[in-house]
């Protein structure tokens, strides 16, 4: 469902991706591994459509994404994308369920019915009961679950995920993991997910190692 084929990305001098090949497919979970510096995020970011790389291309179920003009490739973000980082990036003046809603509404649909989706995957996700509280009235592990919901709630091909678990207690950090692959078994979801977390990366499907901006197993 997603292959990039010779991906490259130089901030002035230094480069920072050497002609990255990688496919993945639908439903399938990949941990991308590898040193700090080693290009993962540039890479996941290239994959989100965040950034551009400086040559290659990347394709979602066979689209040439970056051959879009940019309002089209922000619609398609917003559709076919789902984000989680490791600092949850939820807006602290709205709830938990607002933030959720927040990129359907973005993306004009049916405010009711991107309610009742919201409400469906907070019961999923166990945290129905703290929908009306703001992000700092939650708990770590909360947040994480709401910023995974936000991801969720346009019902996009990709979930993309950075450091997902990096700012998570143990335990926090085993839940969430567990709760990808529930997300997997019960909705079909694709996962590429950078981690530094070894038990992360051993449960997945596939671990992709990059070295050096380039990759050295996959």
């Amino acid at each position: 469902m997603l292959r990039a084929t010779g991906i490259q990305k130089s901030y002035g001098p230094l480069k920072v991706l050497k002609s990255i090949d990688l496919h993945v497919d639908k439903g399938e979970i990949v941990a991308i591994v590898g040193a700090s510096g080693a290009g993962k995020s540039t890479l996941l970011h290239i994959l989100g459509t965040l950034d551009n790389p400086d040559a290659g291309k990347v394709y979602i179920h066979d689209k040439d994404v970056f051959a879009q003009t940019a309002r089209n490739l922000a619609a398609f973000r917003n559709q076919s994308i789902g984000f989680v980082f490791q600092f949850h990036n939820l807006l602290p003046e709205l709830s938990a369920l607002e933030n959720i809603l927040m990129p359907g509404l973005i993306g004009g649909k049916d405010p009711a019915e991107l309610r009742r989706r919201a409400e469906h995957l907070l019961e999923m996700l166990g945290i129905s009961h703290r929908k009306d509280h703001k992000p700092s009235e939650l708990s770590g592990g909360e947040q994480q679950r709401t910023a995974v919901a936000r991801a969720l709630i346009n019902s996009p091909d990709l979930i993309l995920a950075d450091e997902p678990s990096g700012n998570l207690d143990s335990k926090n950090a085993v839940d969430l993991h567990n709760l990808f692959f529930q997300l997997r078994k019960e909705l079909n979801q694709t996962f590429i997910i950078v981690t530094h977390n070894a038990d992360l990366s051993k449960m997945a499907d596939r671990m992709v190692e990059i070295r050096d901006g380039m990759i050295v197993k996959q």
